[in-house]
């Protein structure tokens, strides 16, 4: 994990910057790859995109945990709303 620091960087003239290379091998973003913009009251968070695997790897984790230790299956997934469930884990649209 990276220590937490500040760093001013310039935007350049499109609204371009640059992330600095430890923190894009910290967070495995990659040349062409694709990151996250999510608005906050106190600024702008980038983060990494996951990748479709990585995703479902944490939905079964987390519905596993769920569960109470019965093993998740992907074909449990089948008609439930994952938009839903994750809206319900972390409150939003209360």
């Amino acid at each position: 994990m990276i220590p937490l620091v500040s760093i001013r960087l310039k935007v350049g003239p499109k609204g371009q910057i640059v992330i600095p290379k430890v923190f894009r091998e910290a967070y495995g973003i990659k040349e062409g790859g694709e990151v996250i913009v999510e608005p906050t009251e106190r600024g702008l968070i980038i983060m990494p995109k996951k990748s479709k695997e990585k995703l479902i790897e944490e939905l079964l984790e987390w519905k596993h945990k769920r569960a109470k230790g019965k093993p998740a299956k992907l074909g449990e997934l089948k008609g439930i709303s994952l938009e839903d469930e994750f809206d319900e884990v972390w409150g939003i649209g209360e």
